[in-house]
């Protein structure tokens, strides 16, 4: 289980109200695969995600030869979302979300990962007209505070180990009024 990916697929479900939820989906049309795909059949609305979770580091992915590798993975990875999800949802409002905790902003620094991100978005935006939701740093941190207010409401017991969890420390501090 990859933890990013599965906070970001009960998002979608719980949050965006996806009936249907897949990690990992590999396809044989696609190389490699789409860390997360939400559809919600009422209205039609797919939900396309690349999820990295790098923490000390930041976004940090690197070739071979240790140099970053950020825009061009990330382009190459939406591009086939892209192509995947007009090839097999042609109908479904399409929405494309690139999901990370921690983006550095270090605009004098060599590789600028605020940087990367904002030319990731012009790439896509440039060759296919689609804006990639970026749900980064606070915004990312604040679908998390989202997950766990809608986990600390619920009494039955949440089959996602992600809620769940959520569920049993929102219980225990309004038990014992402890903070997190």
């Amino acid at each position: 289980m990859n933890v990013g990916e599965e906070i970001v697929a009960v998002y979608l479900q719980f949050i965006r109200g996806c009936e249907f939820t897949q990690t990992n989906l590999y396809h044989p049309d696609v190389q490699g695969e789409i860390d997360v795909v939400g559809i919600n059949l009422t209205p039609n609305e797919l939900y396309v995600c690349e999820v990295a979770i790098h923490l000390e580091t930041g976004l940090k992915y690197v070739k071979k030869n240790n140099q970053p590798d950020n825009v061009d993975r990330l382009v190459s990875k939406f591009s086939k979302d892209i192509k995947y999800a007009n090839q097999y949802f042609p109908d479904y409002e399409k929405h494309f979300m690139f999901w990370s905790p921690i983006v550095k902003n270090t605009p004098t620094a060599k590789h600028d990962q605020m940087k990367d991100i904002k030319e990731i978005q012009a790439k896509i935006k440039e060759q296919y007209s689609i804006e990639i939701d970026m749900v980064i740093n606070e915004r990312f941190l604040s679908c998390i505070k989202e997950l766990r207010n809608y986990a600390g409401k619920q009494t039955k017991e949440l089959k996602s180990p992600i809620l769940r969890l959520m569920q049993i420390e929102e219980y225990s501090v309004k038990t014992y009024g402890n903070e997190r």
